[in-house]
């Protein structure tokens, strides 16, 4: 059950307002100041407030203003006195929820707390729902504007079906983004799967991603169910497509239109339904211009694109991606190291970082693995790092 502070500078109606709130499960606070209110606010403590609008050092509207601005999730009841409409009126057009007249019914208080708690609990849902996304791509978000617009990228794009184009230097999180996607989408219990085009021969690759019938090609002794396949109804991430040959695109872009695939080998072809994303650290624009990249697929890959920028340029959060690492590695490592020394922040800030968030995230582990008490210092930092 939520708390509810009631803030009234008259002990009998607190005790009064207590007791039937107590009686309904209701945890409670009181405050007979505008001060003491605010400090119980400030520390969290309340949930719901009760607030008369009549106290010795304030009026409970300037607080409720301020609540307002501050803390608009906060559900604020005001109290007035019996016929004070326009006071009442004033109240909810400055953001409080509710309001209750003196003498206060006791149904009538019942219910104002009642829909206050609900709008709690659906704050606090919220809440909990966001905090589970900032999770699944923490490392990544920062408060760069370039990192906020990704944010919403992720968030618009995720709830869709559209295709999907990350790009972006080595090691900037191209796959952790292409995860966080997946997961936050309809699809998220439907298979992710991936794969680095990059890392495959031509025959290979096209075997992994459409899947080949036995005896396709020499060695080809049992059936293999291809990635596409495999991920249907989920999201297939494709690495680096930028190194895909031009007859592979053709495939690729095939299945993608017709919204089925034919494994090496068969004679019939099979209904899909996956989603691609796919990430590049290539510009796609100039492969299309040296004739490396079909602009057909291009299209059909970046209906929405999101670019990611350099670590470099964005070094104002390198002191919370490092902390996220540190927390991480801590229950990995089963270290307790608590922080960074301010002249280690600033050596990892003026570093250039070309390997970019994963280069970041093994050198605080090569760090963590050298410290011994509970705060990384620059020493523990590589020389090209700590001579910056």
């Amino acid at each position: 059950m939520p708390t509810v502070l009631i803030v009234d500078d008259e002990p009998t109606p607190r005790d009064f307002l207590q007791k039937i709130l107590a009686d309904q499960g209701y945890a409670t606070l009181e405050s007979g100041t505008v001060a003491d209110a605010h400090s119980q606010i400030d520390l969290g403590h309340a949930d719901i407030v009760l607030l008369d609008v009549n106290l010795p050092d304030g009026s409970g509207i300037r607080l409720l203003e301020r609540l307002s601005q501050e803390q608009p999730g906060l559900p604020v009841i005001v109290v007035t006195g019996y016929g004070d409409i326009e006071m009442a009126v004033d109240a909810m057009q400055t953001g409080a929820q509710d309001f209750l007249t003196k003498p206060i019914d006791n149904t009538r208080l019942l219910k104002a707390v009642s829909r206050a708690s609900e709008a709690v609990s659906l704050r606090q849902e919220l809440d909990h729902l966001r905090q589970s996304r900032r999770d699944q791509y923490s490392w990544v978000i920062g408060d760069t504007p370039a990192m906020k617009r990704v944010a919403e990228l992720i968030d618009r794009a995720a709830p869709t079906a559209a295709s999907v184009l990350i790009s972006g230097e080595s090691g900037t999180g191209k796959e952790v983004v292409a995860n966080a996607i997946h997961h936050l989408s309809p699809r998220r219990n439907e298979p992710f799967m991936d794969i680095n085009c990059a890392a495959l021969p031509d025959q290979l690759l096209e075997s992994e991603l459409f899947g080949h019938e036995a005896q396709a090609f020499t060695g080809a002794t049992k059936r293999k169910h291809g990635l596409m396949e495999v991920a249907d109804g989920g999201t297939l991430f494709l690495d680096e497509v930028s190194s895909m040959k031009p007859d592979l695109q053709a495939k690729l872009l095939r299945a993608i239109e017709e919204r089925a695939i034919r494994r090496l080998g068969g004679t019939s072809s099979m209904k899909i339904d996956v989603r691609i994303i796919s990430a590049s650290n290539r510009n796609l624009q100039e492969l299309i211009d040296s004739g490396q990249f079909r602009e057909d697929l291009y299209w059909r890959l970046n209906v929405i694109n999101i670019d990611l920028p350099p670590l470099r340029e964005r070094a104002e959060d390198i002191p919370a991606l490092a902390g996220t690492f540190i927390s991480k590695l801590n229950l990995e490592m089963g270290k307790e190291v608590r922080g960074i020394h301010p002249r280690a922040i600033e050596a990892l800030k003026a570093y250039r970082w070309p390997g970019n968030i994963r280069q970041l995230r093994n050198v605080i582990e090569n760090a963590m693995l050298f410290c011994d008490g509970d705060t990384i210092e620059i020493g523990h930092l590589p020389a090209a790092i700590s001579k910056m």
